[in-house]
């Protein structure tokens, strides 16, 4: 997994009022937790855009006044309105101790149902896992090589060595659908199939405008 280094300075006082300054003063209040006890900082919300802006996810080595803290990002507040970043969550880590986290996905391969004009519907941007850092993947691979129109891939279909699947066994992560046109074709290759059984009962029984005697 993907290490990224952040910075920040401890927060004097911990309130509405000091976190409204802060804001303006174009810093994120945010807070770890998970450790010996809970650390209030800020830190520069430019170098935060970084982090959220990106399918990625990190390791965060955050380091406050001299001390490094080892965090993943845990949880985000956004304004309702701006969708303005308002607080963030660091979860610090415990080496030894298995954390969950959502771990990016990414299909591979080529879809035989793509190629005969189905459309790919990818539903899970992340699938959630249970593991120890040192054995976190960047992303978790799905091989679609073989997934035909009206195929899904689902979660009980994944195995990943040294980590726990949390998220519904039944849970989609990928499918093909039949597209418009592909189901367009098929109708008018039904109806040309119709219309030559017709032509030829035609030709077997009565010329049209002939009588029968």
């Amino acid at each position: 997994m993907k290490k990224v280094s952040l910075s920040g300075s401890l927060r004097e006082n911990v309130g509405k009022k000091d976190a409204k300054k802060h804001r303006r003063e174009g810093n994120i209040p945010c807070v770890i937790y998970g450790g010996e006890k809970q650390v209030h900082f800020v830190t520069n919300e430019i170098k935060f855009d970084k982090i959220i802006f990106s399918p990625d996810v990190f390791l965060l080595s955050i380091s406050i006044d001299g001390k490094e803290y080892q965090t993943i990002l845990q949880d985000i507040q956004y304004h309702p309105v701006t969708d303005k970043v308002l607080h963030a969550d660091f979860m610090e880590l415990t080496p030894g101790k298995a954390i969950s986290i959502g771990i990016p996905v990414n299909l591979a391969g080529i879809s035989p149902g793509v190629i005969a004009g189905g459309q790919l519907i990818k539903k899970m941007h992340k699938i959630r896992v249970k593991g120890l850092v040192d054995v976190l993947p960047e992303n978790i691979d799905v091989d679609i090589s073989k997934l035909v129109i009206g195929g899904s891939i689902k979660i009980r279909d994944i195995e990943l060595d040294n980590l726990a699947l949390l998220d519904p066994p039944n849970s989609v992560i990928v499918r093909v659908k039949t597209s418009r046109t592909v189901t367009e074709d098929l109708e008018e290759d039904e109806e040309g199939e119709e219309g030559e059984e017709g032509e030829e009962a035609g030709e077997e029984g009565t010329a049209p405008g002939a009588k029968e005697e």
